[in-house]
């Protein structure tokens, strides 16, 4: 199966519809953070989700903790996807489900040791899919991802060889090393945000050789 890209950081119509014409798969749409790039606002990612066409996938990615304001979050904004950046302080998964029928949650879970398969073991029962990150949540001010950073691909691959559900890999991929990643790992899907990007901007001969290095290592 051909592995799927999701781009993320998006940040205007003009930006989706480039990623699209690529091959993306899925777009990544960054509401507030406590650091990172690629935040706009909840105004912003409600028009560019309902500019994305069927059935490319819309990734709301929200800090938010609690299921009720997560569940509003979506509302507000009208993505077809939660990406949960932060780990879930109060409620269930299954009481957003119940309250968004059709949605699919994505719980990022950040690799920084062996502790993290159980993490993902035990969330993998309650979402439609993990994606592995290189943020730090523990910090001061947390990473919740877009650091640009690697993580140690042979715990992803241990993750992916010990759940059944889609894994997306992402952390400091870009053309020269996505190859790598996706033979290592096979995730279902790779995800890059500053790995495709030139002062910030979605860089065209960038998303080309990206494209070219996952379609190759399939």
């Amino acid at each position: 199966m051909k592995t799927k890209v999701k781009i993320c950081c998006i940040s205007s119509i003009e930006e989706a519809q480039t990623a699209i014409k690529f091959g993306a798969s899925a777009l990544g749409l960054v509401a507030k953070m406590p650091s990172g790039p690629g935040v706009i606002s909840d105004e912003e990612i409600r028009k560019i989700a309902n500019s994305i066409p069927p059935p490319i996938a819309s990734f709301l990615l929200t800090s938010e903790t609690d299921t009720r304001q997560i569940t509003q979050h979506q509302k507000s904004v009208g993505t077809n996807t939660i990406q949960i950046v932060d780990e879930l302080k109060s409620g269930s998964y299954e009481e957003i489900s119940l309250a968004l029928p059709g949605i699919k949650i994505v719980q990022v879970i950040h690799v920084n040791g062996n502790e993290s398969i159980e993490l993902a073991i035990s969330i993998s029962k309650h979402v439609d899919a993990i994606l592995l990150d290189s943020g730090n949540p523990n910090l001061q001010i947390k990473e919740l991802g877009g650091t640009g950073r690697q993580h140690d691909w042979n715990i992803s691959k241990k993750i992916r060889d010990s759940v059944s559900i889609p894994i997306f890999l992402a952390g400091g991929l870009n053309a020269e090393n996505v190859k790598q990643a996706i033979q290592t790992v096979k995730p279902f899907g790779v995800d890059v945000c500053s790995g495709v990007r030139t002062n910030g901007k979605l860089d065209p001969i960038k998303l080309e050789r990206f494209f070219h290095a996952v379609h190759s290592s399939n």
